[in-house]
């Protein structure tokens, strides 16, 4: 990356499934996005536990994808 270079958003998809950094304390790093916007809506893959994470924190916790969802187009 260059310096002064803004990086591009992640591209998240309803139905991808993502991989964090951290597990979730019923052992699943796995998560389903289910809503997007300024806020994301994840679902733990474990255990079915929603949260809402801003986009910010999904971006800094991703490691890596699972699966992609639909593209929608």
């Amino acid at each position: 990356m260059v310096l002064g270079e803004v990086p591009q958003p992640l591209d998240l998809r309803m139905g991808d499934v993502l991989q964090l950094r951290r597990e979730h304390p019923c052992g699943s790093r796995e998560w389903r996005v289910v809503r997007l916007g300024a806020d994301i809506g994840l679902v733990c893959a474990g255990c079915g536990h929603r949260i809402l994470m801003d986009r910010l924190d999904v971006e800094r916790r991703f490691t890596a994808w699972v699966s992609r969802g639909d593209a929608g187009l």
